[in-house]
This record gives structure tokens, C-alpha cells and sequence, in this order.
């Protein structure tokens, strides 16, 4: 699940800068979401397949494999037996998922209009020892750690005196000699591993280990984006994920850690051996990449079925639209309202700049199951 997610992507660092913190795939404990308000009258609109802009061009054998796999997560009686219907049956060819889908589904679409971003899980290099290159600690979660408030997620630092105070900002965190560090990074890529939530590290031996969020101080995310364009560090339409991380990288030091401290939130991790799966969503369902998305908990359900159509990108480079078939099975803190997505795309630095570029405009079609 995405620990306090949206994406390394613009989507991350521009989202979070308009609204919350992000997500990111972890498979730590999380608290459960609350269930999804009733949607109103007027959130949606019944429609036929043939309204859905690129249906006709989708790969619905594709489509098809990943629902089957995913379609667990939901937990309405109506999805439920959609899913049995699925898993009853072989993989299916085009024509025939095409049929299964529009059988067994009714769309609707989703009034409005959002922001469609999105999120990978990185894998970045690490050292069991630091040195010049490798200076910046993957930290456990401190034993003075506190979570308390009314919704059990305040993060709260135990004083000496055991009065509870709220934690400090990335600033003091950073400045605090590490005593138990984990493993050591680049600044840059601890920076954007916490955005992420995890990731694989490999070390010098060759071991690679997940990195598997474990907490958070607490303090807002912010993203950087717009304030290093503001700050004519970047070009306007420069802003992505890949150029954020170049610049750090060839800032190194006072410079990068300045920009880095714009954001006060610092995530906390722990370490796990390397099972080569995919990262697991808050439905607790390995994410397939390109069909599954994070979703405001509050207005979507886990395990929904739901067509994307993102166009209108704003960043150089990007794909000119993202159209298909997803399932709801992550959320993410800057993932809020109904027309709002973060998409998964898998896994290493590929699906890294691709999902840096993703800034797009967002319609939503929500298929309902058929009685």
C-alpha cells in the first residue's frame, strides 16, 4: 500500500503541492479505510459501452487476465459474482473477454472531471556502511515514536519526562545522527523512495531487500515541483520526476538537501528480503502493472472496476493518453475525490520515468456488476 502516497511522478510532486500527502505501495499495517459514502443521484450517469471513449480499442484479453486475478479484493455480492463468473472460465481470447465485460457489466460514468497521475515501486542501489556518495540513512521507525489523537495516526514524540509532543520536521530529523540506520542511499533516492512508500534496495554484495514503509512523522507532504519551477530551478513544462531527481543528483549536498527540506514529511522504513512479487495495494492484492489504481477510500470501494481516460498531458514526453480497464486497490493521501487516480506501473526505472510524465486530465467510468 501506498504508506502516505501519491507518486513519484509529477503526479506526487504536483498533486500533493494542491492537496495532501501521497500514497505509495506497502505492504505494512495500515489502518482499514471507511466505507465509501453513498454515491448521490447525480454522480453518475448510465451510459452504454459504445459512450466510452477507446473501448472498442482496449485489449480486453489483457483486461480480462487482470481482473481475474484482482477481482477477489471486492466485496459486494454483485462483484463477487462477477468474479466467480471470471474464474469459472480459461483465460479468455479479445472477442470473448470484449463479450464478458459488457455481459456482465453496465457502465456508468462518473461525473466531472480530475487529474490522473502515477506511481511505481523504485529500485534503487544501497550500501551497509556509508560513504560520500551513499550519506543518507534509511531509518526504522523511532522507539520515541508515539501515534496518538483521537484517529490513532498522530505521530507524537515521547519526551524524557514522557509528556508527548508532535514530531519534528525533516530538517531535525536529518540532522539527528542516525544510531540505527538500516542501510545507506544517494540523498536523492532516499528522497524519492519515501515519496514512493517502498522499493527495492540492492546492496554491494548484490542482496536486494524491500523497503517496506513503516511510519511517518506526521507533518504534511509538500511537494517541491512548483516550488523549484517558482524558484527558476526548472524550466515550466520541465517539472517531471526525472528532472526533480537530476537536479538533486547534480546538486548534491547543501543546495539539494535546501530543496529537499521544502517538504517536512519524512517516512520511516523497514527491511525485508527480496520474494520478487509484486508490491501489495491497501486491498492487500499484489498490484498489476497498468490495471490497477489508487483511489479516494471514501468514494470508490476497493476491488471496484473502473475505465480511465486520461489526456491532455501537461509534461514533456508523456504518452498522449492513458485508456483501459483498472480495479481500485490502493489509496493515497493526495488521491481525494471522485474523478481522481494514481496508476500503478510496475517496477524499476522504466516504469519510474514513465510514471514522472504522467499529468493528465481524467474522466471516469465506473462499471457496475449486473444482478
Amino acid at each position: 500500500m501506498r504508506g502516505f502516497s501519491a507518486t513519484i511522478a509529477a503526479g506526487l510532486f504536483l498533486a500533493a503541492c494542491a492537496t495532501t500527502p501521497a500514497p505509495t505501495p506497502t505492504p505494512g499495517p495500515q489502518p482499514k479505510p471507511k466505507p465509501p459514502e453513498p454515491p448521490p443521484a447525480e454522480r453518475l450517469k448510465a451510459e452504454t459501452f459504445a459512450d466510452i471513449p477507446g473501448w472498442d480499442a482496449e485489449d480486453h484479453a489483457a483486461a480480462f487476465t487482470a481482473f481475474r486475478s484482482v477481482c477477489g479484493a471486492a466485496r459486494e455480492p454483485e462483484m463477487a459474482g462477477a468474479c466467480r463468473r471470471a474464474r469459472s472460465v480459461e483465460l479468455l481470447a479479445q472477442p470473448q473477454a470484449k463479450a464478458f465485460f459488457e455481459t456482465n457489466f453496465t457502465p456508468y460514468r462518473v461525473a466531472g472531471e480530475g487529474v490522473l497521475t502515477a506511481y511505481f515501486a523504485p529500485e534503487y542501489p544501497a550500501r551497509r556502511v556509508p560513504d560520500p556518495e551513499f550519506s543518507a540513512p534509511v531509518r526504522p521507525r523511532p522507539a520515541d515514536m508515539v501515534l496518538a489523537g483521537t484517529s490513532g495516526k498522530e505521530a507524537m514524540q515521547r519526551q524524557p519526562d514522557g509528556t508527548l509532543l508532535p514530531y519534528p520536521d525533516r530538517t531535525w530529523i536529518e540532522t539527528q545522527g542516525p544510531k540505527d540506520a538500516l542501510a545507506w542511499m544517494r540523498p536523492e533516492d532516499l528522497f524519492f523512495l519515501q515519496i514512493q512508500g517502498s522499493g527495492v534496495l540492492t546492496l554491494e554484495d548484490g542482496v536486494r531487500m524491500k523497503a517496506l514503509y513503516a511510519a511517518n512523522n506526521g507533518k504534511p507532504f509538500i511537494g517541491i515541483a512548483n516550488q523549484m519551477r517558482d524558484k527558476g530551478l526548472l524550466a515550466p513544462d520541465n517539472i517531471s520526476g526525472e528532472a526533480i531527481r537530476a537536479w538533486l543528483a547534480d546538486h548534491r549536498g547543501p543546495d539539494a538537501d535546501a530543496v529537499m527540506r521544502l517538504n517536512p514529511r519524512f517516512a520511516y522504513f523497514s527491511l525485508a528480503p527480496d520474494d520478487g512479487k509484486p508490491p501489495l495495494g491497501a486491498a492487500g492484492i499484489p498490484l498489476p502493472t497498468g490495471r490497477a489504481i489508487a483511489v479516494d477510500p471514501t468514494r470508490h470501494a476497493m476491488g471496484e472496476l473502473l475505465w480511465i481516460d486520461g489526456t491532455a498531458p501537461i509534461l514533456n514526453g508523456a504518452f498522449p493518453a492513458y485508456r483501459r480497464l483498472v480495479t481500485a486497490l490502493d489509496v493515497g493521501g493526495a488521491i481525494k475525490g471522485d474523478v481522481r487516480a494514481d496508476l500503478y506501473l510496475g517496477q524499476g526505472q522504466a516504469a519510474g520515468a514513465e510514471a514522472g510524465r504522467v499529468r493528465h486530465t481524467l474522466r471516469m467510468h465506473l462499471l457496475r456488476p449486473k444482478p
